[in-house]
């Protein structure tokens, strides 16, 4: 028996000894806000406070804190502390779910010491990663709540994000629902991942409605036909199209809504429609100033009748909240622990699951001992499922103790002999075949044998894990009758299907709950986690909750895949490409997302597939993360041979690409191109990629210990933006998501196995490495290209050109790496 404090309320406890700080918040105390991201102490994102200092809660047994005083994140919103108003103010979050370790690491600091310097700061804040790159808004967040520039936030009485209404009077459509209360709930169709989905989407239809935002209620829509992505074929969120594919959809749904609802004002005055206006919730008579809000009208507008399939639209000029950087309405969930995300569900009954996998990729289990592994406390069942064995447990604690004694006995298969050099190899033997070309403009042979100067190079790019801060999980229940399924998922169609597909129910019984994503990535699209959690839950008759922990999901992912891309170009007599021959040789899935804009009046390009045993899937901005390297790379080293400056060089072939221009010229014109400071140097990329053009300065200095990227200048073309902090805020995390994967990326396979297990030894970027990233847009009233994935394919390029700028040194494999860590 342990006594503790937590949020200024005694507990006396009786656990085991062992069972993490963590693990007694979540499971004994029902504190959910305090996330699991690791398990070893790297992350940091389970920070708390225990007797007033910062402590990893995933690290400290609870035999150490009997007597102990704890504070979370729950404890430090009731408190009203100024960080939260502060993290509100600078809207930090994206997907939120490193943020209570980020506000608890930053509030142990002020606690000791209330102006702290720089150096105080990110010494305090660099053991706090964050996958979504939100470091730049945390220390804006930070500075102004030591300035006390911040004013208390309006906070919402209760959670922004609910379940959809089933008794809404007023349903036009399928994403808007009014009450007989004027309350208006926005069913979002689309996941929210930290893209900022939940406001964006919700503007759209807020916009035509003709309610402001802060009246606006959200739920997450089930899964269904009527909310099929048109882009994808599904009801699914990924390849950024999410603003794309609604852009005229929830506009429209949101003005025919407002035209009934002053039709159904109109018939109640016995007045011409004409004749009123809908303002912020509510239906006006011009003539007399009468007023019915949407609640009042909900009841009678269910029987009208839409006038018009497609109501006009507003234009431009007319917009209140398209264009305009709004609050999100998400953020005061995210920053109080509020939020729930797929680990924090609950479902009575439940038992909480851990799977043993196979180590080598296709591996089986052959046999298995699971009696050390019933023995545990807390451990109620073991099963054997496709997937490998499972052991199911009151609790995560227990299910992880009970599977660390599971004796299994694997047979490998032929994935045993894998390796990364061996993949290498065999990507570098089949460069040397001839491929499928997809694109032949001219004659390549003839220009190449004709050109006054010949380049070649070689470029590669290793297999890269997703790496979510919330790792892979999914709830299940499953009766002879119904099928429920709470899951943090981007496929929500996926998702059903899997169920049905296992449980042999039919569509309208399976019933898809989608939570706040902790990231996704391309991760989330694809429904192993599903599959595990309905399996256990059909085949032990209980809820079943199955987690992963890092290890696992950094060991059995679907990866981005390796590539190679071998190069030709050969110049003309005044150093201009005239031939440019490209072959492109690893997994189907890499031969996509390449431009080449270049006026190069020669062209191939040639696709050699060759697939391994690595599963892989969608990865931010997939194809286009890798050609980009290699494309802008080697264009910059045509722009060296012909002794011409790169961002010239590539302006002169760009005659017939203005958008590619106009991003290359505002980047650069914002960047100083050309003069950086004292010992920086510059590189500069540009990629058209998901309907969207980007175009990036990165300013880098090499020493002794390696690249560092200081600021990043992004310069973005999508068309309408919609939400322009939104659209900042992706970029930002784009850089450092890319950056991650440009300094430190790279997945290791021994033996058939990944040898990453956490993020000692599979880093992303932290606190002391993000560099400022100035975000730029490109005036335009197109509709809106993507954005959550353009701002990852030119980093990588970009640094790699400033360190050929820096070092005279071409890097033409990622990670970048200078061999003797060395200029």
């Amino acid at each position: 028996m342990i006594s503790v404090t937590v949020n200024g309320t005694p507990h006396r406890l009786s656990v085991d000894p062992e069972k993490p700080l963590l693990w007694i918040l979540r499971d004994e105390l029902g504190l959910k806000g305090t996330k699991y991201g690791c398990g070893v102490g790297v992350c940091g994102i389970c920070t708390v406070h225990l007797n007033r200092r910062a402590a990893r809660a995933c690290m400290v047994p609870a035999a150490e804190i009997d007597g102990a005083d704890v504070l979370t994140v729950e404890g430090l919103a009731a408190r009203g502390h100024r960080l939260i108003d502060a993290w509100i103010a600078e809207q930090v979050p994206q997907c939120g779910y490193c943020q209570p370790g980020q506000l608890m690491a930053a509030a142990a600091l002020l606690e000791a010491n209330a102006r702290p310097a720089a150096a105080d700061v990110a010494e305090a804040m660099d053991g706090v990663l964050c996958r979504c790159g939100t470091y730049l808004r945390i220390g804006r967040a930070i500075a102004r709540a030591v300035a006390g520039d911040v004013a208390a936030a309006a906070m919402p009485a209760g959670p922004r994000v609910v379940d959809p209404p089933e008794d809404a009077l007023f349903a036009p459509n399928p994403w808007i629902r009014i009450g007989a209360d004027g309350a208006v709930t926005l069913v979002i169709d689309r996941s929210e991942m930290g893209q900022g989905v939940v406001t964006g989407l919700a503007t759209l239809i807020a916009e035509e409605l003709e309610v402001d935002l802060e009246q606006v209620r959200i739920a997450f829509a089930p899964a269904s036909g009527d909310y099929a992505n048109p882009r994808l074929g599904s009801q699914m969120t990924g390849g950024s199209t999410s603003v794309r594919a609604a852009w005229e959809a929830l506009r429209v749904a949101g003005a025919g809504a407002r035209e009934t609802l002053i039709r159904a004002a109109a018939r109640t005055w016995e007045v011409a429609p004409d004749e009123c206006f809908a303002s912020r919730g509510a239906v006006v008579h011009r003539g007399s100033g009468r007023r019915l809000s949407y609640g009042a009208l909900a009841s009678r507008a269910r029987g009208i009748r839409p006038a018009r399939k497609r109501p006009p639209l507003k234009t431009a000029s007319q917009y209140r909240f398209i264009g305009r950087s709004s609050p999100r309405l998400e953020i005061p969930d995210l920053v109080t622990g509020r939020a729930v995300f797929g680990g924090d569900i609950t479902v009575p009954g439940m038992r909480v699951a851990l799977v043993a996998r196979c180590p080598v990729f296709g591996g089986r289990v052959a046999s298995f001992d699971s009696d050390a592994a019933r023995a545990v406390s807390g451990v109620r069942d073991v099963l054997e499922i496709e997937e490998g064995v499972a052991v199911l447990a009151d609790d995560f604690w227990s299910a992880w103790r009970g599977r660390g004694r599971l004796s299994i006995a694997w047979s490998d298969g032929d994935g045993a002999a894998l390796s990364s050099a061996l993949i290498r190899a065999r990507f570098r033997e089949r460069a040397q075949t001839k491929g499928r070309a997809v694109r032949r403009q001219g004659n390549v042979t003839r220009a190449l044998g004709r050109a006054a100067r010949r380049l070649e190079a070689r470029y590669e790019t290793p297999y890269l894990a997703h790496a979510t801060m919330e790792p892979m999980n999914c709830t299940a229940r499953v009766t002879h009758e119904r099928c429920d399924v709470w899951v943090p998922t981007q496929a929500q169609t996926g998702a059903q299907e899997t169920a049905m597909a296992i449980t042999g129910l039919p569509a309208h019984a399976v019933h898809v709950h989608t939570t706040f994503l902790g990231g996704g990535f391309g991760r989330r699209q694809e429904q192993d986690f599903v599959a595990e959690a309905v399996r256990l839950a059909r085949a032990s008759g209980t809820p079943v909750q199955v987690w992963w922990t890092r290890a696992d999901d950094l060991q059995h992912d679907f990866y981005r895949p390796g590539h190679l891309a071998s190069l030709v170009a050969g110049l003309d007599g005044s150093g201009m490409p005239c031939a440019w021959h490209h072959r492109i040789v690893g997994p189907e899935l890499v031969m996509n997302g390449i431009d080449l804009p270049y006026a190069i009046p020669h062209v191939r390009e040639e696709h050699v597939v060759e697939e391994t045993a690595v599963p892989v899937g969608a990865w931010r901005s997939v194809g286009a993360s890798q050609n980009a390297f290699a494309i802008e790379c080697f264009l910059d080293e045509l722009a060296d041979a012909a002794g011409r400056d790169p961002l010239d060089y590539r302006l002169a072939l760009l005659g017939e690409s203005p958008r590619h221009r106009g991003v290359l010229e505002l980047a650069a014109r914002e960047a100083g191109w050309g003069r950086p400071p004292a010992g920086r140097h510059q590189g500069i990329a540009v990629y058209r990629s998901f309907g969207s053009w980007v175009a990036q300065v990165a300013e880098v200095s090499v020493a002794a210990d390696g690249i560092r990227v200081h600021r990043v200048t992004c310069a973005l073309d999508c068309g309408t933006v919609v939400h322009p902090d939104l659209v900042r805020a992706q970029m930002e995390g784009a850089v450092a998501f890319a950056l991650s994967a440009a300094l430190h990326g790279e997945i290791r396979i021994e033996n058939g196995a990944v040898q990453a297990q956490s993020f000692h030894d599979y880093p992303i970027v932290r606190w002391s490495e993000m560099p400022e990233v100035d975000v730029h847009f490109v005036g335009s009233d197109r509709a809106p290209g993507g954005v959550g994935e353009p701002g990852v394919p030119p980093l990588a390029p970009a640094v790699a050109n400033a360190v050929w700028a820096a070092t005279r040194r071409r890097l033409r494999a990622l990670p970048l790496r200078l061999v003797d860590g060395a200029p």
